[in-house]
């Protein structure tokens, strides 16, 4: 493609054929604001052209206005991005849209987060112009894990096109027309009776509180208040590279000793990391791997530690249900061990212990409440809350998060591998899974144990490991509609696979629906993502299956690997939705 030269508020620049004016304004670090238009990854954009027409500018010749998002440049073009014509023009939008808007700010879940809220005051609208009818929906917060107000929706559509276009998941859509379009669900369904995954993207990617969380912070603050009550926290490994951003911390940097810190100083009894979870996972899933490929059995095997992806799973491909492996998630073994073996060693009742998780993703909180995922009637996991929702806490309390000394987690269920850590990036679990079944199988060290052809942000990885005589064929999805490309090769038998890792969120649980927004910017998750990394590369023991705490909890409590006991408490089944 040729190159095209155009002057944008009398500034030239040189743009490729194809290049909006939006995307031109930027390579001069000329802001133009928008609403609609938002870049999820490198290539990946979600933009609904024009629809907010927030972003309006003036070109020579031109007698209207264009939306800048959305037209291409053309060679000699010249734009004025902050004429007197164009700047009226997107405070009418931005006023048109705040007159059909609830007004109550301060209260929103999105406060300060909004960015209606941003533009409004950079725009330096103080009163409402417009009056009339308002539009009027009902909320649906029918799920325990997303709240879905229509009444705060301005049409932007992202959430639309997120969830069709790239998680594949179709559940929300433009309905009626004029004034009473709204974006809502088919037959106007609560999100409990349809496909929702549950995954959180729209609400990461929501500008106003539209779409937000259900927030649990008031029951962990009840349950932290409660002395017959022992609460303990588990944090998962993602969010210790992503909590430091609520913070003013730069992206990438790990705050594990100071999150600890601040659980303590806000009154949890014990801290405890998803991390001994996920080594504990390895060990249960290689063996369960090992085992199928020893006795041909259904392969290929799909890791099932993103319960997002599980749910997709049971609405779109449930005639393969036996293909996913039965382990539960971290995050529900580490509730059943702690209900079980960590109240048996503390003389506690299971009942007394309200187990609270620090999670990146929206969809925990939804795991969290299946049927399936208790010991005994007792719920493994009581409470999920997002690294949000505990940043709010963290706020809220009063503590200088930055200031804290680090301190570390309590032992037995804090002490973790560096393969633990890396389950928060794509690809992770599926290097953590490959250091064990390696040296199980060939009963030799492995040679190398960073395994770079899975690693990255890439939507879907393959690569090919030789252990003994076998070269293990593996991929790795991350987004659902990479996952949905990867499962149709299953349905359709043109997969060549052995082992196959899935993901629900852009870059795996970095960019998960309970992380801060970052409103898709791509290098941030690769930040998050080389921390994790660091990390792991710093850790003394870095293979899960050589974690001595959860070698100690066979030999004490569960047996064997993919034993009955182990059966019992670490092992799950799926449903046909």
């Amino acid at each position: 493609m040729g190159l095209i030269t155009l002057a944008i508020n009398n500034r030239e620049v040189q743009v490729e054929e194809g290049t909006t004016i939006l995307e031109s304004a930027k390579k001069l670090n000329v802001k133009i604001p928008t609403l609609c238009h938002v870049k999820l990854q490198d290539d990946i954009t979600i933009n609904h052209p024009g629809s907010c027409r927030v972003c309006m500018v003036e070109v020579e010749g031109r007698q209207r206005l264009a939306p800048a998002c959305s037209t291409p440049v053309e060679n000699g073009m010249k734009v004025n991005t902050n004429s007197i014509k164009a700047i009226k023009a997107r405070r009418t939008i931005v006023e048109l849209l705040l007159s059909d808007h609830p007004k109550d700010c301060l209260l929103c879940e999105k406060n300060m987060h909004c960015e209606l809220q941003k533009i409004a005051s950079e725009l330096g609208i103080r009163e409402i112009k417009y009056t009339g009818e308002m539009s009027s929906y009902p909320k649906d917060d029918s799920s325990c894990a997303i709240i879905r107000d229509p009444d705060k929706c301005i049409l932007c559509r992202r959430c639309e096109t997120i969830c069709n276009k790239v998680q594949t998941v179709e559940v929300l859509s433009a309905v009626n027309r004029g004034f009473k379009t709204n974006i809502g669900t088919a037959f106007n369904l609560p999100m409990t009776e349809t496909k929702c995954t549950f995954c959180g993207q729209c609400v990461s990617i929501c500008p106003t509180g539209a779409l937000t969380e259900v927030n649990y912070t008031s029951k962990v603050w009840n349950s932290i208040n409660n002395d017959k009550k022992i609460v303990i926290a588990q944090i998962a490994p993602a969010v210790r590279a992503t909590i430091g951003e609520e913070f003013g911390l730069e992206p990438g940097t790990i705050a594990t000793g100071k999150l600890i810190a601040a659980l303590r100083a806000l009154g949890f009894d014990k801290v405890f990391d998803t991390n001994f979870a996920a080594d504990l996972t390895i060990v249960e899933e290689a063996t369960e791997f090992m085992h199928r490929l020893e006795n041909n059995g259904r392969l290929p095997m799909l890791t099932s530690c993103c319960p997002g992806w599980i749910n997709f799973f049971e609405h779109d491909f449930n005639e393969l249900i036996d293909i996913p492996s039965s382990c539960k998630s971290p995050q529900q073994m580490f509730g059943a061990i702690a209900k079980t073996y960590f109240a048996a060693k503390m003389n506690l009742n299971p009942e007394d212990i309200v187990v609270v998780s620090i999670m990146p993703c929206l969809a925990k909180k939804y795991e969290a409440a299946r049927p399936e995922m208790q010991t005994s009637g007792v719920k493994d996991v009581d409470i999920v809350i997002s690294t949000r929702e505990l940043a709010k806490m963290i706020k809220e309390a009063g503590i200088n998060f930055t200031s804290l000394k680090d301190e570390d987690f309590d032992s037995p269920l804090g002490e973790s591998t560096g393969a633990g850590t890396i389950f928060g990036a794509s690809g992770g679990v599926m290097e953590a899974a490959l250091r064990t079944v390696y040296e199980w199988m060939t009963k030799e060290s492995i040679p190398d144990l960073e395994f770079k052809s899975v690693r990255g942000i890439d939507g879907i990885k393959e690569a090919s490991v030789k252990i003994n005589d076998i070269n293990v064929n593996v991929a790795i999805a991350n987004g659902l509609g990479n996952a949905r490309k990867l499962l149709n090769m299953i349905r359709n038998n043109t997969a060549n696979y052995h082992i196959i890792e899935i993901m629900a969120c852009p870059g795996g649980c970095i960019g998960g629906g309970g992380q801060p927004y970052i409103q898709g910017h791509t290098d941030i998750l690769k930040k998050r993502a080389e921390a994790l990394y660091k990390e792991d590369k710093d850790k003394a023991i870095r293979k899960s299956h050589d974690n001595p705490y959860v070698l100690k909890l066979y030999q004490e409590f569960l047996g064997e690997p993919y034993g009955k006991k182990a059966h019992r408490l670490l092992h799950t089944h799926y449903t046909k939705k």
